[in-house]
């Protein structure tokens, strides 16, 4: 399975709060969950994503702070398949999983993605494509 799209970073230690704010858990449904992903971050993010066309790239510890299943669901409900990040914290790596999230953890390799980039994901290669930039990320196949 291929994923393609264009990037969106986000930095670290993004916690579950501001991947899906408290206020907004009164509800499973992955689209509504999805219309306010990263909202507690920022309320205009979500305008930045096209649906099945964009990746999001984090630096470390992505997920943090509680174990809320939302936040991996909002992200699948905005229309992302698939983070990659320097490191994710456990219980979000767990439930992205659980969730139908792709987590792709690549260390300081993800520097080497920024905001905008071209990214193609070859989950049976185990290979990061930066089309931007030409850079080649190897990660261990799921």
């Amino acid at each position: 399975m291929k994923y393609t799209g264009k990037s969106l970073v986000v930095g670290d230690h993004i916690d579950t709060d501001a991947i899906i704010p408290a206020r907004f858990l009164v509800t499973t449904d992955p689209e509504e969950l999805g219309s306010h992903c990263m909202e507690g971050m920022d309320p205009e993010w979500i305008k930045s994503v096209a649906p099945g066309a964009s990746v999001m790239v984090a630096g470390r510890n992505f997920g943090c702070g509680s174990s809320r299943e939302h936040a991996p669901v909002a992200i699948v409900g905005a229309g992302i398949p698939v983070v990659i990040a320097h490191s994710f914290a456990r219980i979000f790596y767990r439930n992205a999983f659980n969730m139908g999230l792709v987590p792709i953890e690549v260390g300081d390799a993800y520097a080497e993605f920024k905001q905008g980039d071209e990214i193609e994901v070859d989950m049976e290669q185990g290979k990061i494509t930066n089309k931007s930039n030409g850079k080649v990320v190897q990660f261990p196949p799921l």
